[in-house]
């Protein structure tokens, strides 16, 4: 025997990551035992560990496999691995979990039903056939029902059903599926269906022991039905049928925004829509949100699901009680939010049963409880890639990775729509799922709560709390609080709202700046108390220079100009014609009652604060258009113009680009609550002359143009390719000024996807780099992030 046998090595390998609940500790006993080595695998605070014993070359092939041949919910971070002395192990075990006072194990999202689930859920021989809570190692719920970590089962809302001898023997056997899957259950151990009436009680003439086949029959009648999901309640029906769609519509008082729709599979998406590569990824996908797609001429879906709109927003199943409620209706159902419009999203049942009673007919509904309320993600397809809209179920509450870290731990409280907050810590932003707009009392509870759940679940005490500006925001006013009552020593950190939007998109796509910021909203709080929104920043993560923006106007009653874009219309039009708008124009006309008293409040400034706001450029343009006086939703009249416009018109309004001096053109140098000079402007670039956009240009050519008898969806169009024209023309001046040549766009505006397009197209023909968002909303949905990022960055600059 010449050979010899290579000595034994014992090492300990760390894998840090989303590498809990997805079936890591199987995966790796199977490839320990495979291999022939010794030890252990367990779930700790930090991750996975493993002590793995066995030849050198074996245990090289281990660490190697262990990202190469990861599960599919698995997402690693980083692997690192320190020798130990060898003790004789020649059996693999999992260890069970360690627990302790540091929690710096990532949490997982919701994950759909996986294709074996499936297959075993439509198997007549299979124990869980037609079983709505069947799930594995590769699917189910997740972060909806995580009360603590490390993720065991006693520590989620499963907790309270016991395993059976077959669900746990599978649970306990290396070679199943569902080893260590902490939601395993099946019919005689698990969550149970239940079809109940408003009151709760046993709904009359259901199919006994058929609450699905019951549920259906309701359905098809056009009833409402309100079914519970994994983060919450939705209301669903047919949507095929006008009765029934415009029932729920009335009864949630949803006057006008579009509902999403559920089909069973891809096939049945592409009967109503366009679907492309990248929206068909997006849509079978782990994360299955709804996804915005093109519909097609004479599809099934009734009128009152998206009325009016050129899109609809289409999702497919992700748990098994949704495909088998698809499988008996054999039709698409619409499947939106359970609450009254405004309102956060119910999941709790007798929150349900409250709240929803005077819209739904009946409650399909069960026992295992759901911890975190988590309404469903929308997604959109751009030039490949996907870009959300909402980041919530199926994303949250997995952290954004980003080149840079957090040199202490930040806290920021987001904005008031659209609301997320995002707790950071090392290279972790942990965005939190969408919570809705701050405007009552229940979804500011869901975000103080919701703070105090991540905070626990990340063992995260922020040393920096991070706000907007605006002194009445209820997020804002959060962060006061708490950094006056603790707990710990907290130092407030104010930023700007589009500072935050152009800092957020910098994070996005991993960049630092400087650039050119667009940053194109309704509304945000000016440095200079004035509310801006139509803003050219020079941007960095740590400052900014306001170097343009459009010309402010009056804003006529405030708030109410908002709900009313017929408001906007006036004091553009009143600025733009001293002596009147053309007699043509039938929107003074349709407010005559008002139009007077409005445009003398914008002409004397009482009540009628100064904007720069793109967003209500664009909503005085829509009032003039006579698409929308007033609205039901927050940017319906822009989202409504968009739908109108003609998509093959080239023609372009143009608007002067000016430029001013003086202390309004002083640069940005440092903001309320802490923050330190370091701006852009203080490395020497030149300040001092501001840009000034007239957006009054642009109605004064919306008027002639609608007084000349052209189409109104020409005139639409014309608009949207001006608004891209003065993107470029004023990029192109400051490219000039400052030297930039990259441009990031953000702010809400820019989900307009005509206007996306056209500006996009614009800046590559002049050679600008375009950053645009994808892992987090251009909205407001994306703002905690940029002000985590711009803390941070002011901490390192410090």
């Amino acid at each position: 025997h010449t050979g010899r046998v290579s000595q034994r090595i014992r090492t300990l390998v760390r894998v840090e990551g989303i590498v809990q609940g997805v079936g890591f500790r199987p995966f790796v006993y199977t490839l320990a035992t495979g291999l022939g080595l010794g030890g252990l695998v367990g779930n700790d605070l930090d991750g996975v560990f493993a002590e793995v014993e066995g030849r050198p070359e074996s245990v090289a092939e281990f660490v190697a496999a262990l990202r190469r041949d990861a599960p599919p919910l698995a997402s690693i971070e980083r692997i690192t691995t320190r020798p130990l002395p060898p003790d004789g192990s020649a059996s693999f075990c999992i260890a069970p979990s360690e627990s302790g006072d540091q929690r710096r194990a990532l949490v997982s999202a919701d994950a759909a039903t996986c294709a074996d689930c499936l297959a075993e859920l439509g198997d007549p021989a299979d124990r869980r056939f037609g079983y709505p809570f069947i799930n594995c190692t590769n699917c189910g719920p997740r972060f909806t029902i995580i009360r603590d970590v490390p993720y065991d089962r006693p520590l989620t809302t499963m907790a309270s059903f016991a395993m059976c001898e077959l669900c746990a023997a599978e649970y306990h056997d290396p070679a199943d599926r569902r080893f260590h899957a902490q939601p395993v259950c099946c019919p005689s151990c698990g969550p149970r269906l239940r079809l109940v009436d408003a009151a709760g009680a046993a709904l009359p003439g259901a199919l006994p022991g058929q609450p699905l086949a019951t549920a259906a029959g309701l359905l098809a009648r056009g009833e409402v039905l309100a079914v519970k999901g994994l983060g919450g309640y939705h209301l669903a029906a047919d949507a095929t049928s006008e009765p029934a769609t415009a029932a729920l519509r009335a009864r949630k008082h949803r006057e006008d925004k579009p509902f999403a729709v559920m089909v069973a599979d891809l096939a049945a998406a592409r009967l109503l829509c366009d679907v492309d590569d990248t929206a068909a990824t997006v849509l079978t996908g782990r994360r299955r949100p709804i996804v915005l797609l093109p519909v097609l001429p004479g599809n099934a879906v009734a009128p009152s699901v998206a009325p009016g709109n050129r899109q609809l927003g289409v999702m497919l199943p992700y748990t098994p009680l949704h495909h088998l409620l698809l499988g008996e209706i054999r039709r698409p159902m619409v499947l939106t939010s359970g609450n009254v419009s405004d309102e956060p999203i119910a999941y709790t049942d007798a929150d349900a049963l409250q709240r929803l009673r005077g819209i739904a007919d009946a409650f399909l509904t069960h026992d295992r409880a759901i911890h975190t309320r988590t309404d469903d993600s929308v997604v959109r397809a751009f030039r490949g890639r996907e870009s959300l809209i909402r980041r919530s179920r199926g994303y949250a509450p997995e952290p954004v990775g980003l080149r840079t870290g957090f040199p202490r731990p930040v806290l920021a409280c987001g904005a008031e729509l659209k609301s997320t907050f995002c707790l950071a810590v090392r290279r972790h932003a942990f965005v939190s799922q969408h919570i809705g707009d701050l405007e009552n009392a229940e979804t500011l509870r869901s975000f103080t709560e919701g703070i105090e759940h991540f905070c626990r679940l990340f063992d995260i005490q922020p040393a920096v709390i991070a706000h907007d500006l605006h002194p009445d925001y209820l997020s804002t006013r959060y962060a006061e609080e708490r950094a006056a009552t603790g707990p710990g020593d907290l130092e407030l950190a104010g930023v700007q709202h589009h500072h935050a939007h152009i800092a957020s998109c910098l994070a996005d796509n991993g960049a630092a700046g400087p650039v050119i910021g667009v940053a194109f909203d309704g509304t945000g709080y000016g440095t200079d108390g004035t509310i801006w929104g139509g803003e050219f920043l020079i941007a960095d993560l740590a400052g900014f220079e306001r170097a343009g923006h459009l010309a402010p106007v009056p804003m006529p009653g405030g708030a109410a100009a908002i709900r009313q874009p017929w408001r906007m219309a006036a004091a553009y039009l009143d600025s733009a014609y001293p002596g009147g708008p053309p007699v043509t124009l039938d929107v003074a006309r349709r407010n005559e009652r008002q139009w007077a008293s409005v445009t003398a409040m914008a002409r004397r400034s009482i009540n009628a604060p100064l904007t720069s706001s793109a967003g209500r450029l664009f909503d005085a343009v829509a009032a003039i258009l006579g698409v929308r006086d007033s609205v039901n939703y927050e940017g319906q009249a822009a989202v409504e113009l968009e739908q109108l416009a003609d998509p093959a018109e080239r023609g372009a309004y143009r608007a002067a680009v000016l430029a001013s001096a003086g202390a309004d053109a002083a640069p940005v140098a440092a903001t309320p609550g802490g923050a330190r000079p370091g701006t852009p402007a203080d490395r020497g670039r030149p300040s001092g002359v501001r840009l000034q956009v007239s957006g009054g240009d642009l109605v004064r050519a919306v008027a002639e143009d609608m007084a000349a008898g052209v189409d109104r969806s020409i005139v639409a169009a014309r608009f949207h390719n001006g608004v891209a024209a003065l993107i470029e023309d004023c990029c192109l001046a400051l490219r000039e000024r400052y030297g930039l040549s990259t441009v990031a766009l953000s702010g809400g505006v820019f989900q307009n996807l005509l206007l996306l397009h056209a500006v996009i197209g614009r800046l590559e023909a002049r050679r600008f780099v375009v950053l645009v968002h994808s892992r987090v909303p251009c909205n407001d949905g994306g703002i905690s992030l940029g002000q985590a990022v711009v803390a941070a960055a002011r901490d390192q600059r410090a």
